[in-house]
C-alpha cells in the first residue's frame, strides 16, 4: 500500500482565482511602463499570504518568427544591436530571429507577418506560420508573453550581408542565412544568448526531421 508521501502531488491547482490583487500603482510610463503591484495569495498550506508588493515590467507582448527553409535546411538569424545586452562582458549585438510587438489591433499572424517584411523583407502568408508555443519570458517581474512561431520560406532570394530594419524605430538589421546545423553550432559555442532564439533552435533540433517528410 503507497504512502501519503508516494502519492503524486496535483500540479497547477490554483488560478488567478487565488490571487487578490489590491491595487495597481503605476510607477513609471515611458516607452514601456512600470506598475507596483499589492496583492496577496493563497498559500500551498491553505492559508493566505501578508499582503505585498512587486513591481512589474509592463512591456507588452512579443512575437518572434523562426524562418526556416526546408529544401534548404537553412535558417535565417538577424544581427541587431540590444542595449540590454549591455551590462554584460559579452557584444550587445546579438544574433536573433526576427520579432516584434504588437501595435493596436493585431493577432500574433499580424505582427509575425508585418515584421518578417519590415525586419527581413520577406513574404509570409497565414499558411507560412505554424505555431510552437507560448511563454513567458521572466514572469518574476515582467508580464511580456512570447508568441514563438516557425515560418516556412524560400531563401532564394535572401541574402547574407543585406541589411534592412525601419529608420524611424532606430533599426540596424543585417541578416544571415546559415545552415541548420551552423546555427546549432552557434548554439553550442555560445554566441547565441536570447531567450527566444535559445528555445527555438532547440526545438528545430528536435523536429526539423519531421518537417521535411
Amino acid at each position: 500500500m503507497k504512502s501519503d508521501k508516494d502519492k503524486p502531488l496535483a500540479m497547477l491547482q490554483f488560478g488567478n482565482e487565488q490571487v487578490s490583487v489590491h491595487s495597481v500603482d503605476t510607477k513609471y510610463q515611458g516607452f514601456f511602463k512600470m506598475n507596483e503591484y499589492t496583492l496577496q495569495h493563497k498559500l500551498f498550506s491553505g492559508q493566505q499570504s501578508h499582503t505585498f508588493t512587486r513591481e512589474v515590467f509592463e512591456r507588452g507582448d512579443a512575437v518572434v518568427v523562426m524562418p526556416y527553409d526546408v529544401k534548404q535546411d537553412k535558417v535565417l538569424l538577424i544581427e541587431q544591436f540590444r542595449p540590454g545586452a549591455l551590462r554584460g562582458e559579452d557584444s550587445p549585438w546579438l544574433l536573433e530571429f526576427i520579432a516584434g510587438m504588437f501595435d493596436d489591433n493585431e493577432s500574433p499572424i499580424d505582427v509575425a507577418i508585418r515584421e518578417a517584411k519590415e525586419e527581413a523583407d520577406i513574404d509570409l502568408t497565414d499558411n507560412d506560420l505554424v505555431p510552437i508555443m507560448q511563454y513567458l519570458s521572466s514572469p518574476g517581474g515582467m508580464s511580456e508573453r512570447i508568441h514563438l512561431y516557425l515560418a516556412h520560406f524560400d531563401s532564394e532570394n535572401v541574402n547574407s550581408g543585406d541589411v534592412y530594419g525601419l529608420l524611424e524605430e532606430n533599426e540596424d538589421i543585417l541578416l544571415h542565412l546559415v545552415k541548420r546545423n551552423c546555427a546549432l553550432d552557434l548554439l553550442a559555442q555560445g554566441k547565441i544568448t536570447n531567450a527566444a532564439t535559445i528555445i527555438g533552435l532547440q526545438w528545430l533540433a528536435m523536429n526539423y526531421q519531421s518537417l521535411s517528410n
